[in-house]
């Protein structure tokens, strides 16, 4: 099986990258064979790539640099709560291949993926950095989160790491947290933010908009009828914005075009399934089968039922003006 995204294919079986990228990705510990120089490394979920993240890839970018080493990021696969507790998981922000892009993004030139399971989390944290971190690795430094805990009921933090550095050969430090406007930046705030529609407040905390990935497919083709062509978008993605109308930029094949996007049941017509749809400004060709990336810029209103067709009309073409005018002053 494979997931398309962008114009590029990734085999979900292969172990490593299989598509034109700088960074290096191996899935699965038992498929890192090769020894890269000097490794220097982070280790985390990294849900998001916010600022916070990026404060800390930027650090191991950095020592790498200095040291002529391999700037290196330890992620998991599925999300540790996911297998640990799933009624405590959250709705993650991004996609896998879309946060590998964001990290290869950051400077990045190797990450390792590990398969998380009950049997990865048991195993005794000290046996991990010895046989894992050190012999299999190989690595010089390591530089993690100012909260970072790991091990079983994340009883390890950074001190108990530092410990095990001093006996196994490698150096620990801790990235303070990033702050905007006082407020310390996380991936909870991001998705509590998403989740209740405020989406031009992420901007600060994750120095992007946040997007929505996938592949445009066929629906019912109401919106053609309306004089609105939208683009019916099956996305992997796990947390949606709440339901209403955005201004957006969706990138298609390289190029960004601007336009406004729904989420929700479509309550006017009978409450439906959850349903993404995105109309595209100017844009008049077939996009079935194309791969959209929308980034939601902010939220125009609330999903609305309207008494008729004609009111629902009036309507979306008040949503495009105002669209317009938000997107011809956003970067």
């Amino acid at each position: 099986m494979s997931i398309t995204f962008r114009d590029r294919t990734v085999d979900k079986r292969a172990s490593v990258c299989d598509y034109p990228c700088a960074m290096r990705i191996i899935r699965g510990i038992k498929n890192y064979s090769e020894k890269f120089p000097n490794p220097v490394l982070t280790l985390g979920n990294f849900d998001g790539v916010h600022l916070g993240h990026q404060a800390i890839f930027k650090k191991v970018v950095e020592r790498a640099k200095e040291i002529g080493g391999t700037a290196m990021a330890f992620t998991f696969e599925p999300h540790p709560l996911k297998v640990l507790a799933p009624e405590r998981s959250p709705l993650l922000l991004n996609t896998f291949h879309g946060k590998m892009r964001l990290i290869e993004a950051s400077g990045i030139q190797a990450a390792i993926c590990a398969d998380f399971t009950r049997q990865f989390a048991a195993q005794d944290p000290e046996d991990f950095a010895k046989r894992v971190l050190v012999e299999k690795i190989g690595v010089r430094e390591i530089y993690v989160g100012y909260d970072y805990a790991f091990g079983k009921g994340r009883e390890g933090g950074i001190e108990s790491l530092t410990e095990m550095g001093r006996r196994f050969g490698f150096t620990v430090g801790a990235v303070d947290a990033v702050q905007v406007k006082g407020t310390v930046v996380s991936s909870s705030l991001v998705r509590d933010l998403i989740s209740s529609g405020r989406v031009d407040e992420t901007y600060p905390y994750l120095g992007r908009y946040y997007s929505i990935e996938g592949n445009v497919v066929h629906g019912e083709s109401r919106g053609h009828s309306l004089g609105f062509p939208t683009a019916n978008i099956q996305s992997a993605n796990e947390l949606l914005p709440a339901y209403g109308v955005y201004a957006v930029r969706a990138l298609l094949g390289g190029h960004h075009l601007d336009g406004v996007a729904s989420i929700g049941v479509r309550p006017t017509f009978g409450a439906g399934p959850v349903s993404l749809e995105v109309f595209l400004f100017g844009y008049d060709g077939n996009l079935y089968g194309k791969h959209l990336e929308v980034a939601f810029i902010k939220r125009l209103r609330g999903e609305q039922k309207f008494p008729d067709v004609d009111a629902l009309v009036g309507q979306m073409h008040k949503d495009v003006d105002q669209a317009k005018e938000i997107l011809a002053v956003t970067k």
